[in-house]
């Protein structure tokens, strides 16, 4: 079985030693998908976002020591978000990534179309983290129990397939199909909050 990382903040205090290869591959796995969904979110291309993970892991690899002394740091994702946002501004202004301005009504259209940075960048920052908590304690929870009680759980819970639907497919009875959702949903819960 996988291991499952440690929480965040034991973590984040083990970041500072560039030789722990564990602690920045546990940070890589769940903060990685979000600075690329970040930046795809805001117009870059694959490769381009792809670089951008790098930028942005490089920095923080760079500033983690210095942010955690801070007595005013206030929460890692925050700080993460912002160091993600000022990253992917800089690509989108870049001259490698954008034509030098023409006056055109083009460029307007395009400033037009970029996201606002709003409050909604962090929480939506916050979704996205949270989903891709959930893809990692899922994958591990689907190797702990048998294929038909992950059935059960998936179909059930977040197909939305009528439990009784979801019993005849499976061959289970309705109440198995409760305590499989069950036992799923119980072991995702605990494995996310050990991350938190």
């Amino acid at each position: 079985m996988p291991s499952l990382p440690e929480t965040r903040a034991s973590l984040i205090l083990r970041l500072p030693d560039a030789a722990d290869a564990r602690a920045w591959d546990d940070f890589m796995e769940v903060y990685a998908p979000l600075v690329y969904r970040l930046a795809r979110r805001h117009g870059l291309q694959p490769a381009d976002s792809d670089d951008l993970v790098q930028d942005v892991l490089a920095a923080v690899a760079r500033s983690v020591e210095t942010w955690l002394a801070r007595d005013d740091r206030g929460p890692f994702r925050a700080w993460l978000l912002r160091i993600a946002k000022n990253h992917t501004m800089n690509a989108l202004t870049r001259h490698k990534h954008r034509p030098t301005g023409t006056g055109d009504s083009s460029m307007a259209q395009w400033l037009a179309q970029q996201p606002s940075s709003n409050g909604d960048a962090a929480s939506q920052f916050d979704l996205e983290y949270r989903r891709e908590l959930f893809h990692w304690a899922a994958e591990r929870v689907r190797e702990e129990v048998t294929d038909r009680t992950w059935q059960a759980f998936w179909r059930s819970t977040i197909e939305d397939q009528p439990i009784a639907a979801v019993a005849e497919q499976l061959q289970m009875s309705v109440g198995s199909v409760y305590i499989a959702r069950s036992r799923v949903m119980a072991r995702l819960r605990e494995m996310v909050r050990n991350c938190e």
